[in-house]
């Protein structure tokens, strides 16, 4: 018998742009779920983001494998009666709108659940449907902004920064797929859907760890503090002599180690070392012995002798050296996307989830715009054969009219 996926015979409609939402709507497809993406006759935005390859977006293909999409204009009322069909067989709905929109083209989680009452609808805007900000327009660099993220990140000293990924999208695209599991898990004994509203700005709110907690405790606002933690000492990237390591010792039994393993046993003796409190406290001069040492060798032999000593410690990686990675490819975590025509195949992350049993393999391809709209309306929103070209040819041109969340 094969591997099944943990969402087979789940059905999603996912009416999400950009990032967040496809992310989240991607991953439930990883997850064994039908995903079908309906989207505006001039497609998701992030079909014109770039990089490109033979005009076609990587951003948008990294994001929507394995995924249908029909391509039509809801502002047409024959198209949302066949989408309100659709929606009548679905089990979950994604939708990354401003609030408002939906219910303005009749989409809405009220009109809907009359008509299916185990949906699970799924509202991930930028500042929930509620709220001063409600109306607001977002982006991951406003999100990382508002939230705090930017204001505890960058160099020691140094401005408030943006972190490298989009984790103003990505963290609640992450949490929408949690709660769109717990309320299916829900449904299965009550009977009924939910309707779940995310904000962007609440779920990186909510992942801050202990910034809060610090700034009461101290009455200090949390600064950024480059790569080093703010209460784990050593817990940063020092520099060897070709580049930069890092190295991370939660205990006072590691940081023993570490001094053996850099021939500085007398530091783990040091009165100002002799706990993480202290440690932290008098980290810049703790760094500078640790660096003093590391400057007699390479990263790569420095990795290999820390390591050994059971010392966590890590070359910094660029992206080129993540396609060679043997851990990852050995976890499968380097998968093949394949292009349409000419353009060939790139190399993405695959699914972090492995489980027994679990068949983890994941779509090799994003799709076309519009390429499923004449199958799945024939076969899943009443449409015939007959009337379907008459429908598909009378809709107006535009993209439904719906402003970034």
């Amino acid at each position: 018998m094969g591997a099944d996926k943990f969402l087979d015979g789940v059905l999603v409609l996912d009416f999400s742009r950009v990032l967040a939402g496809p992310f989240c709507t991607m991953t439930l497809g990883d997850l064994g779920a039908r995903v079908i993406k309906i989207e505006p006759l001039s497609g998701d935005e992030a079909r014109g983001m770039g990089p490109f390859r033979d005009g076609q977006s990587l951003y948008f293909a990294c994001v929507n494998r394995g995924k249908e999409s029909i391509s039509l204009n809801l502002k047409d009322p024959r198209i949302r009666a066949a989408v309100q069909e659709l929606a009548g067989r679905a089990d979950v709905l994604v939708e990354n709108y401003r609030p408002g929109t939906m219910q303005r083209l009749g989409l809405g989680y009220e009109r809907l659940a009359t008509r299916n009452p185990e949906l699970v609808y799924l509202s991930l805007s930028g500042f929930g449907q509620t709220g001063p900000y409600a109306d607001r327009g977002a982006y991951d660099v406003i999100v990382q902004a508002l939230s705090g993220l930017m204001s505890i990140t960058g160099p020691e000293g140094g401005p408030p920064t943006r972190v490298g990924a989009s984790l103003g999208d990505l963290v609640p695209a992450l949490y929408g797929v949690i709660a769109v599991l717990a309320a299916l898990l829900q449904r299965q004994s009550s009977g009924r859907g939910t309707w779940i509203d995310l904000g962007m700005l609440d779920s990186v709110f909510a992942v801050l760890e202990n910034a809060l907690a610090r700034f009461q405790a101290s009455g200090e606002n949390p600064s950024p503090l480059g790569n080093r933690h703010p209460s784990i000492t050593p817990f940063s990237t020092f520099a060897a002599a070709d580049g930069p390591i890092a190295i991370a010792c939660g205990n006072n039994g590691l940081f023993a180690r570490l001094c053996n393993a850099l021939g500085a046993d007398p530091l783990a003796e040091d009165p100002r070392f002799a706990s993480n409190a202290l440690r932290t406290r008098n980290q810049a001069e703790l760094a500078r012995a640790i660096e003093s040492r590391l400057a007699a060798g390479t990263t790569a032999d420095w990795e290999r002798r820390l390591l050994a000593a059971g010392i966590p410690a890590a070359r910094v990686n660029q992206i080129s050296d993540l396609l060679t990675d043997e851990h990852l490819r050995e976890r499968g975590m380097l998968t093949r996307l394949n292009l349409d025509g000419d353009a060939g195949a790139i190399t993405i992350p695959g699914t972090p989830m492995r489980a027994m049993g679990f068949d983890r393999t994941v779509a090799e391809r994003a799709p076309m715009l519009g390429e499923h709209t004449a199958s799945v309306l024939i076969e899943m929103a009443g449409v015939s054969p007959a009337a379907l070209q008459e429908l598909l040819d009378d809709q107006v041109a535009g993209d439904g009219g719906a402003a970034r969340n």
